[in-house]
């Protein structure tokens, strides 16, 4: 049966500086048109009714470049060409075309801070010290022991140094050997890198979505990074027992502000040549400082895009004081807020791991709505929309090496990139009609599109209502945002826009939760909700939201 979609704002483009809402899609895992088990760009096209419907602006489109795929295409050997896998040029044209036939924009994934080991830029840095691109990278010469230059870890485990012997020296790579970091303090990395920017925006993408900014620049010292103290309690959790790179500050290695703002400086200046192209970088770390300063001003990135919401655990209180720090740090229009992404466990496992089904599927409602009430922009995770938990994978099934080198302490992020469940009627869900590349959960196929499509209180049903409201009311697109005091397990808000305000109150904790009303006269719910208005109050279930507006 031909899957058929109410589609919304189908001409109408996006305006990015009024609450735009992007969905993420992790392209190995969305839908596969030809059978190999890997999800590729003509079956996004296939799909694009489907992301249409949801309400969504803008789509972005985790990297589809040529690769090797020792970190699922974040080791760019080809930032100008798609990797067989995932097609070709022309695929990427016709799906590029179609969306902006459906009023969609494109981002796509630029990896500057490092390229695959096996891109002809590294392949002719590593040949001799004296060649070209000798310091396209960073080299550096051992220690008199032998030993690394200095104590920096990787993402991934080990040293960020490997040994090289053609060169007889250590390269630096912040995530695996295969993924050594360029040297952005020689000028022809960074024109090298805007040519490969230049050439998607000449095809017509729209934005660029920067991935890893934090890696970018590095202390030309090389000073060492500080231990965490032996008392703090971060050493003892299981992110640290799995991988000791997280028993350091990573002050000296990441973050060297002043050389990341210029070149982002000179990329803004190149997307500024062609009409509304878009920028939101990834910052990690310190992520609300740093987030002011990468897009202070009109000569940086629009937006940043950072980890503050992606952590566990949640409270109304952490969120109330994530955005406090928004509000007064960066501005209200400069971060996009995410709850999960291809790198975190999902949310509805991750803010409710002890959970009963049903609370998880209130949980998938609230976390939509929050991030459709909070100001900014707003990124929707593929299968957000359908309330998927974390799928628990074994060992032997892992494909991720985060995983494989952490386990049992961290597994990895293979259990958020399962295949999309398109139908419960079909093998693999309907993602593959070969045996895919990570296994699809069974009790996704519950989850699955085609079945939320029929039911009403549907987590994908909600979904879309939620993205329309939001479309729909200034308050929420662009109005001021005023927190309100509330009990640690709540989150209040308050959008306005003139004389109009939409209150949102959110239960983020395990018990039922009552919230005193402000002293306006309140609404009905503007999206279905099992809160109960009662004498001023809201009672509110476990996990569960409420929306009102200010009664006439």
């Amino acid at each position: 049966m031909a899957e058929s979609y109410a589609l919304q704002g189908r001409t109408q483009r996006s305006d990015w500086s009024d609450g735009g809402v992007i969905y993420q899609i992790y392209p190995r895992s969305f839908c596969d048109s030809n059978g190999d088990g890997v999800g590729d760009l003509n079956g996004i096209t296939e799909k694009l009714d489907y992301i249409a419907s949801l309400g969504v602006d803008a789509v972005w489109i985790s990297p589809f470049f040529k690769s090797p795929m020792k970190d699922f295409g974040y080791d760019v050997a080809d930032y100008c060409d798609v990797d067989p896998i995932f097609g070709t040029l022309a695929d990427f044209d016709r799906m590029l075309a179609a969306m902006h036939e459906r009023g969609l924009k494109l981002l796509i994934d630029l990896v500057p801070c490092h390229t695959s080991d096996e891109h002809p830029w590294f392949q002719e840095s590593r040949s001799d010290r004296s060649n070209a691109k000798a310091d396209w990278y960073v080299w550096r010469d051992p220690k008199p022991d032998g030993s690394p230059p200095n104590n920096w870890r990787a993402h991934f485990g080990g040293p960020s140094w490997t040994w090289d012997g053609r060169r007889a020296q250590y390269y630096l790579h912040h995530f695996l050997p295969g993924q050594p970091n360029l040297n952005y303090r020689n000028p022809a990395v960074t024109e090298a890198m805007l040519a490969q920017a230049e050439f998607w925006f000449k095809r017509g993408v729209d934005g660029l979505r920067i991935d890893a900014i934090a890696t970018l620049a590095y202390d030309p010292e090389l000073t060492d990074n500080p231990a965490r103290d032996l008392d703090d309690p971060f050493r003892q959790s299981a992110a640290a027992r799995a991988n000791p790179f997280h028993l350091q500050h990573h002050r000296h290695s990441f973050n060297q502000h002043d050389e990341v703002v210029t070149f982002l400086t000179r990329l803004r200046a190149l997307a500024d040549r062609y009409d509304g192209r878009f920028l939101l970088g990834e910052v990690g770390g310190d992520g609300m400082a740093v987030s002011a300063q990468y897009t202070a001003g009109e000569d940086r990135l629009q937006s940043c895009y950072n980890f503050s919401l992606l952590g566990a655990p949640i409270s109304g209180r952490v969120v109330k004081d994530i955005v406090a720090a928004v509000l007064a740090e960066v501005g209200p229009g400069k971060l996009t807020f995410a709850v999960g992404n291809h790198d975190v466990m999902r949310v509805t496992s991750r803010w409710a791991a002890e959970a009963t089904p049903a609370q998880q599927k209130t949980l998938a409602k609230t976390a939509l709505t929050l991030l459709m009430t909070l100001p900014g922009k707003a990124c929707v995770y593929q299968g957000e929309e359908l309330g998927l938990t974390q799928a628990d994978l074994p060992y032997e099934l892992l494909q991720d090496p985060e995983g494989i080198n952490g386990w049992p302490h961290a597994k990895g992020r293979d259990g958020c990139r399962t295949p999309m469940p398109w139908r419960d009627d079909a093998p693999c869900g309907g993602f593959s009609a070969g045996q895919s590349w990570l296994p699809l959960p069974d009790e996704h196929l519950a989850a699955a599109a085609n079945r939320q499509e029929d039911e009403a209180d549907s987590v994908l049903r909600y979904a879309r209502q939620a993205l329309a409201l939001r479309k729909a009311r200034a308050e929420l697109r662009r109005g001021r945002a005023e927190l309100l005091n509330a009990p640690d397990e709540l989150f209040g808000i308050l959008r306005a826009e003139g004389e109009t305000q939409v209150l949102g109150i959110f239960n983020l904790s395990p018990q039922a939760q009552t919230f005193a009303l402000p002293g306006n006269r309140w609404s009905e719910p503007l999206l279905p909700s099992d809160a109960v208005i009662s004498n001023g109050e809201v009672m509110l279930p476990a996990f569960s939201c409420c929306l009102l507006e200010n009664a006439k």
